[in-house]
Order: structure tokens, then C-alpha cells, then sequence
């Protein structure tokens, strides 16, 4: 049984040496710490699973990620910083201390040209529940999920443009096929 898919410059498999790596974490810089972590925590529910401070070098990083309800999180702040290493699918909000400060500052979408970074991605139970929920926070829309050739999949915007699509996994069996 293959767990994987093969296309042209992947390894026909892992190496031994990589064993036990795991994407743990995306960064995203943010202007207002305040205004992102609400949106993260209100709109796509996520939580604050550890915040370290760096005086010294004048910046935050909040990461943030969805608990199973039987995680067991330490209470000893070494240990937590650990954990927060240790688990998979979070996500960084850098905040360099005086940025709020600057009106000229605009983090970079990765959309806008010149193109780079895309987007994150939540995956959600239904599509339409959670366009509901984005409409009654006014959450900005680039496309809702009847928009364009790509159905079933909705791009939302964070406070700093950064955007996120939105998809319900039961949905996308079609996607890529012609």
C-alpha cells in the first residue's frame, strides 16, 4: 500500500534520516497582536498555546492551534514551550514590538505582485455554516465558495490580508479531476 503520490523530484522514499520530522509551525507577521489574536481565536476558534517574549531583540511570537479535548497541556512554562514544539498544524504570529506604530507598514499579502506566499488553510465541518459564521463577524471575503471556476472552496482575509482558504474536506472529492 503507498501512502503517498509520485510526481517528477520526489524521493521514492523518505529518508531514514528525516524520520520523525513534522511541519510544526507557519509564521505570519502581524501589526496589531491584539486585533489578529481575536480574529484567530474568535473566528476560526484557535488557541493561545503559548506566547514568549523577547525584549531584547523587541518581539512576541503567539502560537496558535485546535486541541483535541483530551490534551494535556503542561502547566510548567519550560515544559509548555516544549509541547508547543512538539505538536504539528500550528500557527506563529510574529509581532516586532512598534510596528502598530508605523502607518507606512503593510506586510506583504504574497498574492499581491510580485506573487510568493499563497495562503493558510482551514479545513471546517460545513462550508456553509462557516460562511454564515464569517458573514455575522464581517469577515472580508476574496471569494466565496460559488465564486469563479473553483467551487466548494472560499478565500477569507485576517486583519493583515493574509489570506486563508476555507474548504470542507467531504466537498473537494472532485477537485483535479477533469
Amino acid at each position: 500500500m503507498s501512502f503517498t503520490e509520485m510526481a517528477p523530484g520526489v524521493a521514492a522514499q523518505a529518508p531514514s534520516a528525516t524520520e520523525g520530522f513534522r511541519l510544526n509551525h507557519s509564521m505570519l507577521r502581524v501589526k496589531h497582536p491584539e486585533t489578529s489574536l481575536a480574529f484567530y481565536s474568535t473566528v476560526f476558534g484557535m488557541r493561545l498555546l503559548r506566547q514568549l517574549d523577547f525584549p531584547e531583540l523587541q518581539f512576541t511570537l503567539y502560537f496558535l492551534g485546535h486541541l483535541a479535548e483530551d490534551s494535556q497541556v503542561p502547566d510548567d512554562a519550560a515544559a509548555r514551550t516544549t509541547w508547543t514544539f512538539s505538536q504539528t498544524g500550528l500557527l506563529e504570529l510574529t509581532h516586532n514590538w512598534g510596528s502598530e506604530n508605523d502607518p507606512e507598514l503593510h506586510y506583504h499579502n504574497g498574492n499581491d505582485a510580485p506573487q510568493g506566499f499563497g495562503h493558510l488553510c482551514m479545513s471546517v465541518p460545513d462550508l456553509d455554516r462557516a460562511v454564515a459564521w464569517f458573514d455575522a463577524n464581517s469577515v472580508d471575503f476574496v471569494k466565496r465558495p460559488n465564486d469563479g471556476r473553483m467551487k466548494d472552496v472560499a478565500f477569507v482575509k485576517d486583519p493583515d490580508g493574509y489570506w486563508i482558504e476555507v474548504v470542507e474536506p467531504a466537498r473537494l472529492s472532485h477537485l483535479g479531476q477533469a
